[in-house]
C-alpha cells in the first residue's frame, strides 16, 4: 500500500531552484559576506557552515551578537523597511550562503505556502532567541551565559550526545558574546572541563555534554507575569 505522506518540505533543495534573483558563493574564512551601513537589499541564506553577525558602535566598540550557522537566514531586515544593514556578516569558515534579492524573496513568500510557514518558523524562533539572550544578560550569571551559549553554539539536545561546537572558536569570542572578559572565560572553561560538563583542550577542540544544561537550570530565574 502506498503512502500519500508528503515528504518534510526542504527550504534548501527549493530555494536551490528558485528561478533568478539568486546567487550562491563559497565564503573563506572571516569573508564578509555584508557590512553594517550597506543597503539591505537582499537576503541571504546559509547552506553550509557558519556566520557570526557583529556590531560596532560609533565608539568604535563592536559586539558579536549572534552566530548562525546550517540552514539559518540573515538579513531579513530588509523586509521590514530596513534601509540599510544593522550588522556585519562574516563567514566564521568556509562556508556555502545563498543570496536573495529582496523581490526575489517577496515574491517566493508570496508564492509557496510551504515555504513561508518555514521562513515564519525562523523568525519566531529568532524572536524567541532575542528574548532569552535579553534575560539571559539581565539576570544570570556569567557562568550561566557562557554555559548557555556553548549549548546553543553546540545545537545541543535531540539525543543528548556531545558534538563540536566550533573549530578554534576564541575565548575572545565567547567573552564578547556574553559581556564578560576573557579570563573570566577561560577560568570558567578550565572549571567546566574538571567537572567533567565539557571537552577542552585550549586549542579548539570543544565538546560539550548534557550535563552542563545543570548549570542553567540551577536556580533559573522566574519572571513574573
Amino acid at each position: 500500500m502506498e503512502s500519500n505522506q508528503k515528504p518534510p518540505f526542504d527550504p534548501q533543495a527549493f530555494l536551490a531552484k528558485a528561478n533568478g534573483g539568486r546567487t550562491l558563493s563559497a565564503c573563506k574564512i572571516n569573508q564578509i559576506v555584508f557590512s553594517q551601513g550597506e543597503p539591505a537589499d537582499s537576503i541571504f541564506y546559509i547552506q553550509g557552515g557558519k556566520v557570526k553577525l557583529t556590531v560596532l558602535s560609533e565608539q568604535g566598540k563592536e559586539a558579536i551578537v549572534a552566530i548562525l550557522g546550517t540552514g539559518d537566514f540573515c538579513g531579513e531586515g530588509c523586509l521590514a523597511g530596513q534601509p540599510l544593514r544593522m550588522a556585519t556578516a562574516a563567514a566564521m569558515e568556509e562556508s556555502s550562503i545563498m543570496r536573495l534579492e529582496k523581490a526575489a524573496m517577496i515574491r517566493i513568500l508570496h508564492d509557496e505556502p510551504e515555504f513561508s510557514e518555514r521562513f515564519m518558523s525562523h523568525l519566531l524562533a529568532r524572536n524567541v532567541r532575542v528574548e532569552a539572550d535579553l534575560v539571559d544578560q539581565l539576570f544570570n550569571s556569567s557562568e550561566k551565559r557562557l554555559a548557555r551559549l556553548l549549548l546553543i553554539l553546540a545545537k545541543f539536545g535531540k539525543e543528548g550526545k556531545p558534538e563540536p561546537v566550533i573549530a578554534k572558536i576564541s575565548q575572545e569570542t565567547l567573552a564578547e558574546m556574553i559581556g564578560t572578559t576573557r579570563s573570566r572565560v577561560s577560568f570558567f572553561m578550565n572549571r567546566f572541563r574538571k567537572m567533567g560538563l565539557i571537552d577542552y583542550d585550549g586549542h579548539g577542540h570543544l565538546e560539550i555534554h548534557s550535563s552542563l544544561l545543570d548549570v542553567i537550570l540551577h536556580d533559573e530565574p522566574h519572571i513574573n507575569r
